[in-house]
């Protein structure tokens, strides 16, 4: 099938994001705005500079850029109007729920109030809803760089707004900090009544994706790529229809995979998995969700039908209500019965 065709066809897909970090959604363009705007000096003369330096061998690459960005995000507006743009450009990409991770931690250690970062975010995505018809929901992750202890203190943090938060989950370097380190204050989390989520086997191996499973009892696993060595562990995820979000480019830029056709999302998808299409950290990994989309179509030969079960995935996936995903579906069935 003709490239364009397809991304044209991907282009109008309803679909969900659930694996998409805000502070990741960072592009230069407003980092340098944000820079100006609240006086900090950065590393980089240029946004041209700046791009430059998004060339990643491995994860703590990428992070040690990601955590200095995130020094420009100092207020309530600032936070605001990085979600906005996000927001924007889903709307542009056909998403039509997006369940989206923000990181407390990277701001509260710098002084910035958990309310400031709460309610600048809340805001846009109230926004969102009202103008732009982005349904969505907002998950709190722990840094796992981090002793248990400040992911218990910042779990203390959020309960006033637990109401307004879907789940927790856990993100940053996966190497050296399993899953395990973390599974108290995920129990916690979990009779708060909070839906659990967990970043494994992107660099760690398919024993933390076990971890995840069986020790913090999550919901659903972030990445999860590793899980393709274990038949075992494949069986179990399809059998408990637990979901991967799933993040090509990422995984490309990050060297989790050398190259896109080497990418094991075709597999896990015919093998029945509840594997789903993310961007993770759009402005650094080069592309938002179509083009991961159209990653993974053009590499591993995807069709239309193979699309649109990665877009049934997404809402199969997300923490909406039963009545809610089956409203979404049918958009699904009715867009492709006419595409």
């Amino acid at each position: 099938m003709a490239k364009s065709i397809l991304s044209e066809f991907i282009k109008g897909l309803p679909k969900a994001e659930l694996h998409v970090h805000i502070e990741g959604t960072l592009e230069p363009e407003l980092l340098f705005e944000l820079a100006i705007r609240n006086k900090i000096q950065l590393k980089y003369p240029t946004v041209e500079a700046l791009k430059k330096a998004y060339s990643f061998t491995k994860l703590q690459d990428f992070l040690d850029i990601y955590y200095a960005g995130a020094n420009v995000l100092q207020t309530e507006q600032d936070f605001y109007d990085l979600t906005w743009a996000y927001l924007n450009r889903a709307k542009e990409d056909g998403i039509v729920h997006a369940e989206i991770f923000f990181d407390p931690q990277t701001h509260t250690s710098r002084g910035i109030q958990f309310g400031t970062v709460f309610q600048g975010i809340s805001k846009a995505l109230k926004d969102g809803r009202e103008k732009l018809g982005i349904s969505s929901s907002l998950i709190m992750c722990f840094l796992r760089h981090l002793v248990e202890l400040s992911a218990f203190r910042t779990l203390e943090q959020a309960l006033p707004y637990k109401d307004q938060i879907v789940a927790v989950g856990l993100d940053s370097s996966e190497k050296g900090n399993p899953p395990s380190k973390f599974a108290d204050v995920f129990a916690k989390a979990r009779t708060e009544g909070f839906k659990l989520v967990a970043h494994a086997g992107e660099e760690g191996t398919e024993d933390y994706v076990r971890e995840a499973i069986e020790l913090l009892k999550v919901n659903r696993i972030d990445h999860g790529n590793a899980s393709i060595q274990d038949d075992h562990l494949m069986d179990a995820l399809n059998e408990r229809r637990i979901p991967l979000t799933l993040c090509p480019l990422s995984n490309k830029a990050l060297q989790v995979v050398r190259n896109m056709e080497e990418h094991p999302l075709k597999k896990m998808l015919h093998k029945g998995l509840v594997v789903t299409v993310n961007s993770d950290d759009p402005a650094y990994f080069g592309g938002y969700i179509n083009e991961n989309f159209k990653a993974v179509a053009n590499a591993l030969l995807l069709n239309k039908a193979e699309l649109a079960q990665l877009a049934r995935n997404s809402f199969e996936g997300s923490f909406l209500s039963e009545v809610e995903k089956a409203m979404y579906l049918d958009s699904i069935e009715h867009y492709c019965a006419n595409n």
